[in-house]
């Protein structure tokens, strides 16, 4: 067996089954240390800030987080049957070229947390050393890239090693809000109200739908006859009490804080424990938040150097994947200059609209794993631009837009597009259960025509060259 780098050699291709290790119950961890960052707690804010009760923001999210990871987990068991990232195996449903439409949705998640994850570090530096932004993104930019580079291994060391710090602060912390910030009464309490409910549900069920789009990236390593079960269910509950934990905890500071920001009610909250212990549990969240972040840039190198090889072939090499990773800091550091003030309003919409673009994208690839090529490819003819899956495959393509366009009458954003449908429901946005059922089911029907025989054949021949053998 080899040993492991201490700069990661590989980026969009496959991985052979002699560099594959890892334990699987890492992935909890991983995933768990992953959500315990501010912008998660920003959107447990929502609920309270558009009237919900606590109690009822606490149960959106619960039900919301616990459904959006669903599908994420899922997705987990790609890496090790594949050995690939996640969004280049869209290749297999869109083709070659074709994948490049969901490929640029996946690219605007990526930039969009990572730019949230540098304003809110940036934040929470400056209680230590208060300087400009125009100081501290770069720094908070040019950290995220570093750790980035040194790729898949000291990413999963560092979230291994987080976790501890996170659950003992933010224990401290969670119990401290219980018992020393005062309820709110009255109208302040909020109550009941459907829109509201569902916009909570939404916002968290979208937030961790949004990590199907590189969970395999951090699962490619593992074994190939790694446990589906015990991977899926690992992913599945780091990802989903993280997710719960920091958006009720998000939920419960916005009802007894209103009007604070995140990074100033972990401060005012941590000193209530005793003074100083606000700006460790802000430190410690800041770190996370830089962890992740190189996490998102990562994902989103391998993203974009695979829209590039879509239409021109680039080198697998280290050094394609660093300058794909200064490229993304670059954007990163620009789009984090010019964001509008209103963090929570842009937290909020992006969230809502990158769910609007993803559903679709799980729907297909899911179905086509799990149901139509039951996780059997031949990887050599995703890189070939004229290979079996073609460079744009109809089937992927027509149902991503299907599940696209049947959600327009559902969606509901005030003041940018208000659905027929959703207007006659008060507003009620259930739009993303709409996509997932109309693009899911219509891969399904359109699959039916695709020659297996021919790919089992491909798929033979693929396993012959990269291993020498056959998988059974």
């Amino acid at each position: 067996m080899s040993e492991t780098p201490v700069i990661e050699r590989r980026s969009i291709d496959y991985i052979p089954w002699s560099e594959r290790r890892g334990k699987l119950w890492h992935q909890a961890p991983f995933w768990f240390t992953g959500n315990f960052v501010l912008p998660t707690m920003v959107v447990g804010f929502i609920g309270p800030q558009i009237g919900l009760s606590v109690g009822f923001s606490f149960l959106a999210i619960l039900l919301g987080a616990c459904f959006g990871t669903f599908f994420m987990a899922f997705h987990a068991n790609q890496g090790p049957r594949m050995g690939l990232p996640q969004m280049i195996q869209s290749r297999a449903q869109f083709g070659s070229r074709g994948a490049v439409v969901p490929f640029l949705a996946t690219v605007f998640v990526y930039v969009g947390f990572s730019v949230f994850n540098v304003v809110l570090a940036a934040e929470g530096l400056g209680l230590i050393l208060p300087a400009e932004k125009a100081f501290w993104y770069p720094v908070v930019t040019i950290a995220g890239v570093l750790i980035a580079v040194f790729g898949h291994h000291l990413l999963h060391f560092i979230q291994r090693w987080l976790v501890y710090f996170v659950v003992v602060s933010f224990a401290v912390v969670t119990i401290v809000a219980l018992t020393t910030l005062p309820a709110p009464v009255g109208i302040e309490a909020g109550g009941w109200n459907l829109n509201a409910f569902l916009v909570q549900f939404s916002l968290a069920a979208g937030y961790n739908i949004s990590y199907a789009v590189y969970v395999s990236d951090y699962s490619r390593y593992l074994p190939a006859n790694s446990s589906a079960p015990r991977l899926i269910f690992f992913t599945y509950i780091g990802a989903a009490a993280s997710a719960v934990w920091m958006m009720s905890l998000g939920a419960l500071i916005s009802s007894r804080l209103p009007g604070v920001d995140a990074v100033e009610a972990l401060n005012i909250v941590g000193d209530n424990f005793f003074v100083g212990f606000g700006i460790i549990v802000v430190l410690i969240a800041t770190v996370a938040n830089l962890s992740i972040m190189s996490v998102n840039m990562y994902g989103a190198m391998l993203t974009s150097v695979s829209a590039v090889d879509s239409f021109k072939s680039v080198p697998k090499t280290r050094t394609t994947r660093v300058v794909g990773l200064v490229v993304i800091g670059l954007a990163v550091l620009v789009v984090a200059l010019i964001l509008p003030d209103d963090l929570l309003g842009a937290v909020n919409n992006f969230v809502i609209l990158m769910l609007y673009f993803l559903v679709p994208w799980t729907a297909v690839n899911l179905v086509d794993f799990y149901w139509v090529r039951r996780g059997k490819y031949a990887i050599t003819e995703i890189f070939r631009s004229d290979g079996i899956y073609g460079r744009w495959s109809w089937r992927g393509l027509t149902a991503y837009f299907l599940g696209l366009v049947s959600m327009v009458p559902f969606v509901y954003l005030p003041g940018v597009w208000e659905g027929s449908i959703a207007v006659l429901v008060d507003g009620a946005d259930f739009s993303f259960a709409i996509g997932l059922v109309v693009s899911g089911v219509a891969y399904l029907l359109l699959a039916r025509g695709i020659d297996h025989e021919a790919e089992a054949e491909a798929r033979r021949a693929s396993e012959r060259e990269l291993e020498g053998t056959v998988a059974e």
